[in-house]
This record gives structure tokens, sequence and C-alpha cells, in this order.
């Protein structure tokens, strides 16, 4: 506005100075006139075509995050490669830290009985230990790495074979909500169960023998029910739902739910949060659980891992000299630790710390899907982050622990299972 006034003051000054040169007067007005409509219009159009860049870019953004949403997970797997690419060395900076989960007193089963992550299925076909009566694939998603089993159904999937479980018992699984028929997030059901048919799948609302279910409804919301079919056990029957926002599940977000039986006591986890916790949900000679099934929604589920027997750890590593443990997890081909190894770290650490005259070894192990050498870097790094973090966020003295990597040298099992694969990951802890 100061340059404009100043031009307006010139010709005024110009107008009254050479007021009896006409032509000339005339001539210079109409050439400063034209300097002022062009710097107008030149501020004008700037002004316009930085609000039109503002637009376009928040249409673009719109749009690239409608097509992600829209796209089927596995057509999203051609940016995979490129995502995780990008992520790569940050890997560590981008996942939860493990001193977010200083409450999850979870610990898996010591035995793994069954595992899938997907990885033995083609993409675009039905997964080969499970069973349906409607539609489910195994896809890829850029959202996160590994095969996942996606389904948008109004029917189940379940576990092909029944299983064999004891009193006490470990469930986890990685869940992904997913948009549903009706062009938004469709929530599941997850039901524990003991069916009646063993090759086919039992119907009604209150399927089988009777269960637990964890449904998270199309708004997120988590309820959960038991039912119990037998005459004597139908009064047990429980009911209740979480409003907690720091409970609630996004489409498109990953949650790593982990069930711990014991007996007739269930617990519940979501994260680092324990949801729910019901001792008597299963009470004595009213039902015994053999099947897993998610139905009557959209979502995808990957690392499913069922392990029985609560490990002793005190007796294996201080009497037996050695232990050797299935609950401290890494993504596929990454040596961070997982944030929900927490509550085996801290059981291991607990004994470390009470016994401080004691050196272990931390040895790594890994399948044998891969090359040699890079099984044996990765192995080596594992027990190094191991270390790490038994030191950082236990306070285990470092100077006690060394650590080792044996790659795939050292299989337990055949790699040629989910399960026996399982087995072969681990991390052995080994007095010295």
């Amino acid at each position: 506005m100061k340059s404009l006034s100043k031009i307006l003051f010139v010709l005024a000054l110009l107008s009254f100075t050479f007021n009896a040169e006409g032509q000339i007067k005339v001539d210079l007005k109409k050439k400063l006139e034209q300097q002022v409509n062009r710097r107008l219009n030149q501020k004008a159009d700037q002004a316009i075509d930085k609000t039109l860049d503002t637009v376009e870019e928040g249409v673009k953004d719109g749009v690239k995050d409608d097509n992600n949403a829209d796209q089927p997970a596995e057509s999203q797997n051609q940016e995979a490669k490129g995502t995780e690419a990008k992520a790569g060395s940050n890997s560590s900076v981008q996942q939860t830290a493990l001193e977010s989960y200083s409450k999850y007193d979870f610990v898996p089963g010591e035995k793994i009985i069954f595992f899938d992550d997907f990885s033995q299925d083609a993409v675009g076909d039905f997964p080969a230990l499970w069973n349906t009566n409607g539609t489910a694939e195994v896809v890829t998603t850029n959202l996160f790495s590994g095969n996942w089993m996606k389904f948008v159904m109004r029917e189940c999937v379940w576990t092909d074979a029944l299983l064999n479980l004891p009193e006490n018992y470990t469930i986890e699984f990685d869940v992904i909500p997913i948009k549903g028929e009706e062009n938004s997030m469709g929530g599941y059901l997850v039901r524990l169960m003991q069916a009646k048919n063993a090759r086919a799948w039992d119907s009604g609302s209150a399927p089988g023998e009777g269960g637990f279910c964890l449904n998270v409804e199309y708004s997120g919301r988590p309820t959960y029910h038991t039912w119990l079919n037998k005459t004597d056990c139908q009064n047990l029957k429980l009911n209740g739902y979480k409003d907690d926002a720091m409970y609630s599940q996004k489409q498109n977000q990953k949650y790593h739910i982990a069930m711990w039986v014991q007996k007739s006591r269930i617990r519940l986890y979501q994260d680092q949060n324990k949801m729910i916790d019901l001792p008597k949900a299963f009470p004595t000679d009213c039902l015994k659980p053999d099947r897993l099934r998610f139905e009557y929604g959209a979502a995808m589920i990957s690392n499913v891992r069922i392990a029985v027997g609560a490990p002793d750890m005190r007796n294996k590593l201080m009497t037996e000299g050695k232990l050797v443990t299935y609950g401290i997890y890494f993504d596929v081909n990454k040596d961070v630790v997982k944030p929900e190894s927490y509550g085996t770290l801290k059981e291991i650490a607990a004994i470390l710390n009470e016994v401080p005259d004691v050196k272990v070894k931390i040895v790594g192990h890994t399948d044998s899907d891969g090359a040699d050498a890079s099984n044996l870097d990765l192995s080596k790094r594992r027990a190094a982050s191991v270390k790490n973090e038994l030191v950082k966020s236990f306070g285990v003295n470092g100077d006690r622990l060394v650590t080792d990597g044996m790659g795939e040298s050292q299989a337990v099992a055949p790699n040629d299972t989910p399960v026996n694969k399982a087995l072969n990951r681990r991390v052995e802890f080994i007095k010295l």
C-alpha cells in the first residue's frame, strides 16, 4: 500500500508540474497507470496462485488418503517395498517404546502348539490351516509388513483342526480393523469356543458348547460375553463392554491381542493394556475350548500364536543352566525388541537381579528363511538388542551379559511348517 501511495503521489505531482505540456503528461500518466495496474494484477495473481496451490495440494492429499483407504490390501502391496525401504533404518524410532508396556504382565506359554503368520500361503489363496463358510484370502499391505488373512464377510473363519488345550494356555494375534461391506469400519468378532462340529462350523448366535467372545463394534468399542450352553451352567454367563477411549479400535491401525487362560480365569490384553479380567469365565466342567474363530465383520489377522504351559524361568536358568524363551518378539528380519516382550523380559530381569554374581550368555536363533549369512548376522543383532533392553529398561548389569548368535545352524525342529519355524526362532539364556 505504501508503494501504491507513492506512485499516486508522483502522478499527482506530474500532473501539476507538466500541466502546460499536456501530451507529455498524458503519456507519462498512461505509462505509470499501466505499471500500477501490472503490479496490482501480479500481486492478485500471486495470491490466487498461492490459494489454488494450497487447495490443489489438499485435494491431492485427500485423493491419496481415499485411494489408500479404498484400495484392497493386496493392491497396496505395490507401495509396500518403497514404504519399508524408507522406514528401513528408522524402524526402531517408529516402533512403540518398550517402556510404554511397563504395566504389561502378560507372559506367553512355553510350548507353541499353533502358529500361523501365513508366510507359507500364496497371496490370494485361502490359508491352509483354516476353514470357512464364507471367504477370506492371504494379502500383503503397505500398512504393515508380512502376510495377513483378510476377511470382509458376514460368515466366519476358524482353525481347521481342533485345538488340544490344557488348563493353562495363551493365545495371541495381531489384528487390523478395515473397511467393511457398509463402506466404513466393519468391526469383527473373535470367539474362543468349544465346537460341536469338528469338521464344520457351528451356527447360531451361541454356537457350539459355549465360549468367550470379544466383539469390536463398527464404532471401535469392544464388548465381550460368555455363553454356556449346558443347562447347569447357563446362569453363569457374563457380559460387558469397555467405553474408555484408550480401548477403542480404529480403522487401519494394528492391535496386538493376547488372551491368558488359567483354568476358569481369562485375561485379555490389547497392546499394553489389560482390558478384561474374568475370574470365572470358564467354570469347572462347563466348558473346554478347542477352537479359535473370527467372524462377522472386516479385519486382517496375522501372527496367530497359541502356546501352553507357564514357563518355569527360574528353575530352567538357575538349576538346569539354560532357559529357552519364545516370549521375546521381533518383526520379520528386524532386530528391534517388540514391546509385547515386556512381560517376559521383566521376569528374566527379576531373576538376574536377584542373583547378581551369575553371568549369562544371550544367544539368538532364527529359522532357515533367507540366506545363512544374513540369518547369522540377524541372530547376533537380536541377542545384542535383548541385552540392551535388559540393561536400559530393567537395570541389569551389562558386565554380566555376553551375546552371540547362531543363525539357523542349531534348529530344534525341521523348517517345514509355521509351528516348527516358530520353534526355531528363539532366544536362549545360558548360565556361565
